[in-house]
C-alpha cells in the first residue's frame, strides 16, 4: 500500500435516481489533505484451455481509502459519516450513524513537480479516528484520519462498464488543459467518441 502526499481534497455528495444511477453534486473542499493510502482488492479468475492457464482476468472488487487530514470539519463530518449537528451546532455521533457514499477528488504531486489528478466515484466513509497523545503534562491533538470503502458506481461509463476511478496527469500527452482546470468544477465524467447508447442500469 503506497502513501502519497496530496492536496486539494474535495468531495461531492451523491444522490441516486430511481434506476440506481449516481448523480453528483457540486464538489466542496473537504480539508487540507496530507496523506492518502489506497489499497485495491481484485477478484481473479483463471480461464483454462489445453490443460493450462489460457487467460487470467482480474476485476476490481472494492478498495480502501485512508486519508490523513488536518481538520475534517463539522459539516463535512456530517455529510460523510451521517453524524448530526444539533441545535447548538455540536456534532453528535451515534452508534446508528452511517453516511451516504460520496465522490472524492484530489491531486498528488509527482517527482517531476507536475500533478496527477484523481476522482474516486463512490466512497463510503466511517467515523473519523482522532488520536490524542500525552507529552509530558500536555495533550497533543494528532491529525485525524478517515477511512472509506471504495466502490464501483452503478452508472455506466458510455461503454457499458462501471468505473470506480478516474485519473490523469497534467503533463500526459494529448490532455486538454480544460480537463485539468475544470477538474474540481464537477465530478469528471468519462468521454468516448464511440459511446454506447445504453448508459443505465446494472450490467
Amino acid at each position: 500500500m503506497a502513501t502519497i502526499g496530496l492536496d486539494k481534497l474535495y468531495y461531492a455528495k451523491i444522490t441516486e435516481g430511481d434506476n440506481g444511477e449516481e448523480n453528483y453534486g457540486t464538489p466542496t473542499q473537504l480539508a487540507k489533505a496530507m496523506t492518502a493510502e489506497l489499497s485495491v482488492e481484485l477478484a481473479e479468475a483463471t480461464l483454462y484451455a489445453d490443460d493450462g492457464a489460457a487467460e487470467v482476468v482480474k476485476e476490481f472488487q472494492s478498495g480502501t481509502l485512508t486519508l490523513g487530514v488536518d481538520d475534517i470539519g463539522v459539516q463535512a463530518a456530517q455529510d460523510l459519516t451521517g453524524a448530526k449537528i444539533d441545535d447548538n451546532k455540536v456534532l453528535i455521533s451515534t452508534s446508528e450513524d452511517g453516511g451516504e457514499p460520496v465522490a472524492i477528488g484530489f491531486r498528488a504531486k509527482k517527482s517531476s513537480g507536475k500533478y496527477r489528478y484523481f476522482w474516486l466515484y463512490k466512497v463510503k466513509f466511517g467515523i473519523p479516528a482522532t488520536n490524542l497523545t500525552t507529552k509530558g503534562e500536555s495533550i497533543e491533538f494528532s491529525t485525524p484520519t478517515i477511512e472509506g470503502t471504495v466502490l464501483r458506481r452503478n452508472k455506466l461509463d458510455g461503454q457499458g462498464r462501471h468505473p470506480w476511478k478516474a485519473e490523469v496527469s497534467e503533463d500526459d500527452s494529448g490532455v486538454s488543459p480544460t480537463v485539468i482546470t475544470g477538474w474540481y468544477d464537477e465530478v469528471y465524467e468519462p468521454s468516448y467518441a464511440d459511446q454506447t447508447s445504453d448508459t443505465g442500469g446494472e450490467g
